[in-house]
C-alpha cells in the first residue's frame, strides 16, 4: 500500500499519518518526492483497511502495490531513484564509471591505479579486499590489511571506494573502509547479509545472482530497503546459461524491464559478464546504449601477472580508448559519462 500526501501537507500531518501506520503494527517507509511526500507500508501479511488512512489530514489518495517488492517498486516511487556518493551520483542521464582492479594485491598498485582514474575523471574504484573465489586454494584478497589499502589510497586521491562485503562479521570494517558496499552474485539471496546492510550508512551494489530472475533480484534488494537502506544499485553481471564463448552471459535485456519495473538505477558489469577484455568494449558500448545508469569495469597496471581476473580486465590504454568512446556514444543518447 502506498499513501499518497498532498502538495501542501504539513510535516505534522505526515507525523500523524506514520503513527497511524505504527499502530496498526505495519512499518512506514517515507518517500519525499519533488512535490509531495509518499508513504509506503510494509509488513502487512492481508490487506490494509484504506479508511483508517485516507481520513487523515493531508492524504490525498491510498494506491494499493501489487508486486511483491514494495520499496523497489515503480509502483510505489515513480521517480527514477538517484543515489549519492560523496563523490558523484548513480542515476538517470548520466553513465557512472566504476573502475579498478579485481582485488587488492598491494598499495603501490592501488595507488598507482587510484591516480590513474583519477586523471581520466572517474569518481569510484572497485577492487576486492575480501574475493570469494571457486578454488580454496585461489588469492582470497588481502582482507583487512586490504580494507586499510583501500583506507589509506582514498584519503590521499580523494577517490571512492567500492569493495564487496562476504560476511557480516567483516561488516563493520568494509562499512568504514566503503563509500559503495558490493554484495557479490553467490550473496545474492544470502538474508542475514542483506539485513546487515540494509543498516548500513553507505549505498549497496546489488549483484544479480548467477541464475536468478528478475523478481529474485527486486526481492533481494527488497530486503535492504525494508531495513531502512533505500540507497541500492542493481547490477547485471551475466548469468550462466549453456553457452560456452564466454564467462557468463551478459543479459542486457533485462535493464528494460527492470527500469520499468523498478525506480532503482542499474549498472552492468561487462568484465565478469564476458570474463575476456577483448569483448568488454563492445559490450560496454552496448550497456550505455541499452539505458544502463553506469559500468563496472575492471582495470589493470598490469593485468598479465593480475593475482585474479586478469584474462578480463582492461590495460590502462585499453580504458582510455573505451572511455573515449563511451563519450563520443553518450551525446547522441542525451547521457553523461561520470
Amino acid at each position: 500500500m502506498l499513501v499518497v500526501m498532498q502538495r501542501d501537507a504539513t510535516p505534522s500531518q505526515i507525523e500523524d499519518v506514520l503513527a497511524a501506520i505504527r499502530q496498526m503494527n505495519l512499518t512506514p517507509h517515507p518517500l519525499p518526492g519533488a512535490t509531495r511526500t509518499a508513504i509506503g507500508i510494509t509488513g502487512n501479511i492481508g490487506a490494509v483497511d484504506p479508511r483508517t488512512l485516507e481520513v487523515l489530514p493531508g492524504v490525498m489518495e491510498l494506491i494499493r502495490v501489487t508486486k511483491p517488492y514494495k520499496l523497489a517498486s515503480r509502483e510505489m516511487h515513480r521517480e527514477d531513484t538517484v543515489v549519492k556518493t560523496p563523490q558523484t551520483v548513480v542515476g538517470p542521464g548520466t553513465c557512472t564509471i566504476i573502475a579498478g582492479p579485481c582485488s587488492v594485491e598491494n598499495e603501490a598498485m592501488i595507488q598507482k591505479t587510484a591516480e590513474f582514474l583519477v586523471e581520466n575523471g572517474v569518481k569510484l574504484m572497485r577492487a576486492g579486499a575480501y574475493k570469494p573465489r571457486t578454488s580454496p586454494y585461489a588469492f582470497q584478497g588481502m582482507g583487512r590489511e586490504g580494507l586499510d589499502i583501500l583506507a589509506r589510497v582514498r584519503k590521499r586521491t580523494g577517490i571512492g571506494i567500492v569493495t564487496e562485503l562476504m560476511d557480516t562479521d567483516n561488516a563493520d570494517a568494509v562499512e568504514e573502509a566503503a563509500d559503495i558496499i558490493q554484495i557479490g552474485t553467490r550473496n545474492m539471496q544470502n538474508f542475514s547479509l542483506l539485513k546487515r546492510v540494509a543498516q548500513a550508512r553507505k549505498p549497496v551494489l546489488l549483484k544479480r545472482g548467477l541464475s536468478a530472475t528478475l523478481e529474485e533480484w527486486l526481492m533481494a534488494a527488497e530486503y535492504v530497503m525494508a531495513g531502512g537502506n533505500y540507497n541500492v544499485i542493481l547490477c547485471e553481471r551475466g548469468v550462466r546459461t549453456f553457452s560456452d564463448h564466454s564467462r557468463n552471459t551478459l543479459d542486457l535485456s533485462v535493464i528494460p524491464p527492470a527500469k520499468t519495473l523498478s525506480h532503482l538505477p542499474i549498472v552492468v558489469d561487462p568484465s565478469h559478464g564476458t570474463g575476456k577484455r577483448d569483448y568488454v568494449p563492445a559490450m560496454s558500448l552496448a550497456s550505455l546504449a541499452g539505458g544502463a545508469d553506469g559500468l563496472l569495469i575492471e582495470v589493470h597496471p598490469d593485468p598479465d601477472h593480475a593475482m585474479s581476473d586478469g584474462a578480463q580486465s582492461l590495460t590502462f590504454p585499453a580504458f582510455v580508448k573505451l572511455l573515449e568512446s563511451l563519450r563520443k556514444l553518450a551525446v547522441p543518447l542525451g547521457r553523461t559519462i561520470v
